[in-house]
């Protein structure tokens, strides 16, 4: 419990202190924002803000992970430096992207294709990677069952060893690929995505230490035990990303002076698929990130819709700029799109409970 402590604490205190030291190195180099020209006119003020600030909330993930190891004389695990390969190479894809936009100042920056490609390829190494490094009692990372909230009878592996494998790792890019896309989304109004992200990591710094105490590897384990493979770590690793992420929102809440950029979006996005993943909670993830699904699904919706009708089902997707174009005021919408993310959060995080009361 010191551990996870230390690794909020850690985290929170270099995100808080080095954000406004990487705002100024940003704002001496002119790297701001680029505001797309068809977004609400009450953007367009923020052209200039400088941006990238993800780069802060990885970094103090990873040392406030790392230092909160080396204090209290922890190892680190293969499900955590899983996740933190994640970040780092879904962060590095949303870093060039930022990059391109400031170096040809345009709210466009990598192609479609080529983020898709990046994604993959660092999907597919996680996917891979999470079916190895099997513990003393050959619990992997990951699991090629399908999780709600532990793994259910529904085994990708039904099929045999090879197609498990693959099924796996095509499953786990589609949530990768998902996730990141939607905190992106998400990542549209001063400080609500970095908000909603903070309580979801904080409730599964909650589920890590639940599953720590129920665990199967305890020699006084319950029958209704959790099969995973680092559950200590990966509260470690939640509280870490808390931390930062607590602290970034100091800077980031409106009037933000600065933005996460792709680089923090498609982190935390990965962070909270690979999370999921391997705390065999897939389906619930979905549950207590539900605002994140939420607004991923009106664009989804506003396309389609589009496409078939020819009519826009709201004012403008995502649906957080629906509300702009009503006439509410950012504050006002992030602050209710943050309250929907507790109920979300809480909702899941009482599912979970209830499951593990029910088998008592």
């Amino acid at each position: 419990m010191i551990a996870v402590v230390l690794a909020g604490a850690i985290a929170l205190t270099l995100s808080l202190f080095g954000t406004p030291l990487f705002i100024r190195y940003l704002t001496e180099r002119q790297y701001g924002q680029f505001i797309r020209h068809d977004g609400p006119a009450s953007h367009h003020v923020k052209r200039g803000t400088p941006t990238m600030g993800g780069v802060v909330l990885i970094l103090a993930t990873i040392l406030g992970w790392l230092g909160s190891s080396a204090i209290t004389g922890r190892s680190v695990h293969a499900s955590a430096l899983l996740i933190i390969g994640l970040m780092v190479g879904l962060g590095l894809i949303g870093f060039i992207d930022d990059a391109i936009k400031i170096s040809r100042e345009r709210s466009l920056g990598l192609k479609a294709r080529w983020k898709i490609l990046g994604q993959g390829a660092v999907g597919i190494t996680f996917g891979v990677l999470a079916l190895r490094f099997a513990d003393s009692h050959g619990v992997t990372p990951g699991s090629t069952s399908i999780s709600f909230l532990r793994d259910t009878g529904l085994d990708l592996a039904m099929w045999g060893a090879t197609a498990g494998v693959v099924l796996f790792v095509i499953w786990a890019n589609f949530l990768i690929t998902a996730w990141s896309n939607a905190v992106n989304l998400t990542d549209g109004l001063d400080g609500l995505a970095t908000g909603a992200a903070m309580v979801f990591f904080g409730a599964y710094t909650i589920v890590g230490i639940w599953q720590g105490n129920q665990w199967c590897e305890r020699a006084d384990a319950l029958a209704n035990c959790y099969v995973v493979r680092d559950p200590g770590d990966l509260a470690v690793l939640a509280s870490a990303i808390t931390g930062a992420a607590f602290g970034f929102l100091w800077w980031n809440a409106q009037p933000a002076r600065i933005f996460m950029g792709d680089t923090g979006a498609l982190a935390l996005g990965g962070a909270i698929a690979g999370f999921s993943i391997v705390s065999r909670t897939e389906i619930l993830a979905a549950i207590m990130g539900g605002l994140f699904v939420i607004v991923m699904l009106s664009v989804v919706l506003q396309v389609t819709g589009y496409r078939l009708t020819k009519k826009r089902i709201f004012r403008m997707a995502p649906l957080h700029h629906h509300f702009e174009q009503l006439g509410w005021s950012e504050v006002t919408i992030v602050t209710r799109f943050w309250i929907i993310a507790g109920l979300c959060t809480a909702a899941g995080m009482g599912l979970f409970y209830a499951e593990w009361a029910a088998t008592l």
